[in-house]
């Protein structure tokens, strides 16, 4: 992977913030092994970057994740080898030490790795568990500082002082999924079929989420993301804590545009952590429908 410095708008309002990422996406890559695997990491930190950066990855096992084995400054590159011998869906962040360990985790350097198990994934009653395609969802919290207006400070007009201030508000200014406001929405959101089977992965580096399927339900979850663990059965709503990643899966049972967000409705509806998923096929009576449409209530 290398590691990209720049600037990114994050909504439509034009807020920007300073990203530092993994591979130029936000949040980094999905990394998908099997228990078991040896994972071969190039990291490189182009000349031009000004900052030192590392990887810390919470499927490891040593030396701070890797932290201490992949420090790299501009024009260099480090090559590290960890096994993976928990399965499950785990967090991996930069972490440079100090405060520029939560600055550069909500200023983009993030992501997630899934060790699946060597059996395949099973419910609590040893049965296999199969799915037809999968989403990586990386949750982030963004922190744009404002000027003495109240405006979002763009055209990079914000330093580290200045964001380093606005994130130790607590308050993030956006909570995005995969990058920006919108991100899987529209013309980018996810899609299925009826009677598909999809594997939801949902990463949170720094705060705790709520993820949830407006009219549709976390068949299987796996809220601690261990595969090692039998998932819960039939959730509503799965807690995702901060610095973690879980997997969920569900089997769509009828068409629509489907609301994937995490249920701190405010983060969801006003900061932006929201997404579609568009699901094709037949409508089914038996699972819903409408008895009698809007009139005026009688008397």
């Amino acid at each position: 992977m290398f590691i990209q410095e720049g600037r990114r708008v994050i909504d439509d309002e034009g807020a920007e913030i300073h990203v530092l990422t993994f591979n130029g996406s936000l949040p980094g890559p999905l990394i998908v092994c099997h228990e078991g695997d040896y994972v071969e990491l190039t990291l490189k930190n182009p000349v031009g970057n000004r900052l030192r950066h590392n990887i810390d990855f919470h499927a490891s096992t040593g030396a701070l994740g890797g932290g201490a084995l992949t420090q790299v400054r501009p024009g260099e590159q480090v090559v590290l080898r960890w096994r993976a011998t928990r399965p499950g869906t785990f967090i991996y962040h930069c972490a440079p030490g100090g405060s520029m360990t939560p600055y550069h985790v909500v200023s983009g350097m993030n992501g997630a790795v899934m060790v699946l198990p060597r059996a395949g994934l099973e419910d609590r009653d040893g049965s296999a568990i199969r799915y037809d395609k999968a989403y990586y969802i990386g949750e982030q919290d963004c922190y744009v500082p404002r000027d003495a207006n109240g405006d979002f400070m763009t055209d990079g007009a914000a330093g580290f002082a200045d964001t380093l201030k606005s994130m130790r508000t607590l308050i993030p200014s956006h909570v995005v999924f995969n990058g920006r406001v919108g991100a899987l929405t529209g013309d980018d959101a996810m899609t299925a079929r009826v009677g598909e089977t999809v594997l939801f992965i949902h990463s949170q580096a720094n705060r705790d989420s709520r993820p949830h399927l407006i009219g549709g339900h976390g068949d299987y979850v796996w809220e601690q993301g261990s595969f090692s663990d039998p998932p819960a059965h039939g959730l509503e709503t799965w807690f995702i804590r901060g610095g973690s990643a879980g997997a969920a899966i569900y089997t769509f049972r009828q068409p629509g545009l489907y609301v994937y967000l995490t249920h701190n409705l405010i983060e969801a509806v006003e900061l932006g952590a929201l997404a579609h998923v568009r699901v094709e096929g037949e409508w089914d009576d038996d699972l819903m429908t409408q008895v009698m449409p809007p009139s005026p209530i009688a008397g």
